[in-house]
């Protein structure tokens, strides 16, 4: 190594070397830690764990339905989510990209609910839902608001679904935002011109030009929801009689709570390896759709 080359090392290794020490001592070797203790029958509390090899993972899929039951739960949270958001937050972009009146109002106050707490947010809208929503039942006599929210499997589902949306489709939207500001107007004025009505420009125009942000917004929401937890936490705790428990509050009850810290472990690294494989999914599949000019 020739003195140039030294000094480049020496560099690189004052501006990435903070960064690189923080990320192993806060997730590199609590990962491993994890890793290990997922392969013992430690409660979290004791000076020494017992090895019981693979006993734990076997147990989440041969004894714990409750698990399954969560795993199912956040999968199909996680759809639902993913949707909406994106829908939601990129419809939000294409209204409040052109020059309105009250686009920067309007632009704050849907990004505002992504500045608030998840569990904040939870006891807000638990208040909301719990309170609110039948006194304005009883005014206006509307069947919507008069459900039983939070109060069966279905609509306590549908609850945390509404609360996510409007937490997340905001900051989604400012994504799609400056994707949107980013695309050529010549390319779209060419298209009108020959004949492309607003539907045609949208489809193969300009949503195959944003593809990079729709990568990352499909990226951030799927990773959002699967990760679901202070919101989950503060609106329903998992109930009633823990249908709409997410796997991330399944895993803290059963480390925390139980006392099953070697079980909770296993159960993070399945989750962990699950979300990895579905995000690099997503990933991989988007990236290629995307179109470089």
């Amino acid at each position: 190594m020739n003195r140039q080359q030294t000094k480049n090392l020496f560099h690189d290794s004052i501006f990435i070397g903070p960064a690189l020490l923080f990320f192993f001592v806060i997730t590199v070797i609590p990962f491993l830690f994890g890793l290990y203790y997922s392969f013992t029958s430690w409660n979290g509390v004791s000076g020494s764990a017992a090895w019981v090899g693979l006993d734990n993972y076997v147990r989440l899929f041969s004894e714990d339905t409750r698990f399954l039951h969560s795993f199912g739960f956040t999968f199909r949270f996680m759809l639902v989510s993913l949707v909406l958001s994106n829908v939601i937050g990129f419809g939000f972009a294409l209204a409040l990209s052109r020059h309105l009146k009250l686009t920067n109002l309007l632009r704050v106050s849907f990004f505002i609910p992504n500045v608030l707490a998840g569990l904040l947010l939870g006891f807000i809208w638990q208040f909301i839902l719990l309170k609110g929503f039948p006194s304005i039942g009883q005014m206006t006599g509307l069947s919507f608001f008069k459900m039983n929210w939070l109060g069966d499997a279905s609509t306590g589902f549908w609850g945390m679904v509404i609360v996510f949306v409007w937490q997340v489709s905001g900051y989604l939207m400012v994504i799609y935002i400056s994707a949107l500001q980013n695309v050529d107007s010549s390319i779209v004025e060419a298209a009108r011109i020959d004949g492309a009505s607003g539907w045609r420009s949208l489809i193969h125009i300009i949503i195959p030009l944003i593809m990079p942000s729709i990568t990352i917004c499909l990226f951030l929401s799927l990773s959002m929801s699967f990760k679901v937890f202070d919101l989950n936490l503060s609106l329903t705790a998992g109930g009633p009689f823990n249908s709409t428990e997410s796997v991330t509050l399944n895993i803290y009850k059963e480390a925390f709570q139980n006392n099953r810290y070697g079980l909770g472990s296993a159960k993070a690294i399945l989750f962990f390896l699950v979300v990895s494989l579905i995000t690099l999914l997503q990933v991989s599949l988007t990236k290629r759709r995307e179109v470089q000019l």
